[in-house]
């Protein structure tokens, strides 16, 4: 497994026109030990009661842990999510901007496992997710 250092506008770039980039995800920090993220709790993200969506919460922390899975796999290989759990501790109102860290918990060579956070402005966490990227080696074409 090699890391794959990028900067946070490059992968911005990347998942610019993805759902991350439909969210509104702002990556703030990209390193193989840590991605940082910030999205804003837009009207549209959010419930009736204007509060922000559970999916939505759910979306900024897969996109988190998938770039870090990125940043952590060799090159040409790719990843899916295959197991994810959420706790949700408060809700964000709309208007609020919530910043997402996560961090691995293991980078082995076929999968690895991100612990999100997601905080308010205030500090207060919203969310702690759990999931599971799965690494998938690069396709080799059949030899005929």
């Amino acid at each position: 497994m090699t890391t794959q250092p990028m900067s946070p506008a490059f992968v911005q770039q990347a998942i610019a026109k993805q759902f991350p980039g439909l969210l509104g995800i702002e990556l703030v920090e990209t390193t193989p030990e840590r991605v940082v993220g910030r999205l804003l709790a837009r009207p549209e993200i959010c419930t009736v009661g204007g509060m922000m969506h559970g999916g939505a919460i759910m979306g900024f922390a897969d996109t988190l842990g998938a770039v870090g899975t990125f940043l952590n796999m060799p090159p040409g290989a790719a990843t899916t999510t295959i197991e994810s759990s959420t706790k949700f501790m408060a809700a964000a109102p709309a208007g609020q901007r919530l910043t997402g860290e996560s961090v691995p918990l293991h980078r082995g060579r076929t999968t690895m496992v991100w612990q999100t956070s997601i905080r308010r402005e205030d500090g207060r966490l919203c969310a702690l997710v759990l999931q599971t990227q799965l690494v998938m080696e690069p396709r080799t074409a059949p030899v005929t």
